[in-house]
């Protein structure tokens, strides 16, 4: 069988730029996973509702959405580099803003903390994602997005890690009697204003010292000179580039697929946890199940760079999606410990759908690249939008998460149809790519 790529993905003399602009990918994984879990910690520490608590991802992912344009403009007039110092910087200040948050205890303050950190992760995004596609031949760009997107669920699964055993671990609101209800409910209003105080610094202190170490890359990025792929301004008005970019159907198509793609994503890793504590599962306990996924997810992304040597990237995209309604439809019918396995099986499936969108969505687009990374970055904010739609399902029938059935199952089982519907989008984007854009 012979090869379908031939070029090297990434020449010898690209390999350290390209080792230093990877380690990004795992810096804005950390950010995203060590989140995820606040939305169920900040709800029983803050007395929130589903709704009100998926503001927290509504906040994260919504920071993408603001940013990632303007991110691209500055990245377009000056260079990757400068688009990268920014995102540092901006990503620093927003977890050290997790300091005044805690001391007002202001759940506000704390939207606004990730709001503002997610500004760097969109300037990040929208400038790492391109410098890696232009590192090489285009023939091998989407294989090597993917090689530096395998990165970022190592970063991911170290976000976890500290949010099991620095954070869950540590909050005293979760904390359960021995008939194994919440024992922070039973509180007087000032034992429980001592609860909270005390809970809110556990959340403070992991990202304050992620700040102050985000500080530590800014400035090491700053002393060591890397190789700029700044573009000369060739004084075309920018409405002019956007208007041009979308008339090109496979990136049109593609920035709706990757926002129901980064929808099902979000959705997926930050329910879990709801959906194992229906199962008698605390949510310290659920993190091993979300830490699994995310293996998963990085065994699956090695696994679809290398296959995308003999498949086609969209025909592997379908087949991939098609595989995630299967599982996707486990985690809905079927009961007990089998569903949350199907949706921890989900991942594995979702491992190269990010990267592969990505490419295919700017293959081929030169100069307008930039522009085109902007808005599969503005992309994201399906992540913002898709959660609070689950947590409104979630609401349906109470606070809880098993308060009522639909269609004969627990409402969290059933707001997976929400990833189902999404996935359903990705796999016509992987047909059409396959069949209709060659």
């Amino acid at each position: 069988m012979s090869l379908i790529q031939k070029a090297p993905v990434v020449s010898k003399e690209l390999i350290l730029p390209f080792v230093l602009i990877t380690t990004l990918f795992a810096l804005w994984g950390f950010a995203n996973d060590i989140t995820n879990p606040m939305v169920s910690a900040f709800k029983k520490i803050l007395e929130l509702n589903n709704t009100q608590a998926s503001w927290v991802q509504l906040a994260f992912y919504g920071g993408y959405f603001t940013m990632a344009l303007p991110a691209a403009i500055l990245a377009k007039k000056y260079s990757y580099k400068t688009g990268i110092l920014i995102g540092l910087a901006l990503y620093a200040i927003g977890a050290l803003l997790f300091y005044p948050a805690a001391a007002y205890e202001q759940f506000g303050f704390f939207l606004a903390a990730l709001y503002i950190l997610t500004f760097g992760l969109a300037f990040l995004e929208t400038t790492a994602n391109p410098f890696i596609l232009s590192m090489g031949a285009e023939e091998t760009a989407t294989q090597r997005l993917n090689l530096a997107q395998a990165f970022n669920p190592i970063g991911a699964l170290a976000g976890l890690f500290v949010a099991q055993n620095f954070i869950l671990g540590s909050l005293q609101s979760d904390d359960l009697d021995q008939n194994g209800n919440a024992i922070y409910d039973t509180l007087s209003e000032t034992a429980k204003a001592a609860v909270r105080s005390a809970d809110l610094m556990v959340i403070r202190n992991p990202y304050v010292m992620l700040g102050l170490a985000v500080i530590g890359i800014f400035v090491l990025i700053a002393l060591v000179k890397m190789p700029e792929n700044k573009e000369s301004d060739n004084g075309e008005n920018i409405g002019t580039a956007i208007s041009r970019i979308f008339q090109i159907p496979k990136f049109r198509e593609g920035v709706l697929a990757q926002m129901f793609y980064v929808g099902a994503q979000i959705m997926c890793w930050t329910y879990i946890y709801q959906y194992a504590e229906t199962l008698g599962i605390d949510n310290r306990s659920a993190v091993p199940y979300a830490m699994t996924a995310l293996g998963i997810f990085l065994v699956g992304r090695w696994i679809c760079t290398y296959l995308m040597r003999f498949i086609n990237p969209g025909k592997l995209l379908m087949y991939m999606s098609c595989l995630a309604m299967v599982f996707t439809l486990g985690a809905i019918f079927l009961q007990g410990m089998a569903g949350l396995y199907s949706l921890v099986l989900i991942s594995f499936c979702m491992s190269l759908m990010f990267p592969t969108i990505y490419g295919i969505a700017l293959e081929g687009m030169g100069e307008d690249a930039k522009y085109g990374a902007a808005f599969l970055v503005m992309a994201i904010v399906g992540g913002a939008i898709m959660p609070t739609a689950q947590g409104m399902i979630l609401d349906i029938g109470g606070t809880g998460y098993a308060d009522t059935q639909i269609l004969g199952v627990p409402e969290v089982n059933f707001s997976f149809i929400l990833p189902l519907f999404c996935f359903v989008v990705v796999a016509i984007y992987g047909y059409r790519a396959y069949r209709v854009f060659r």
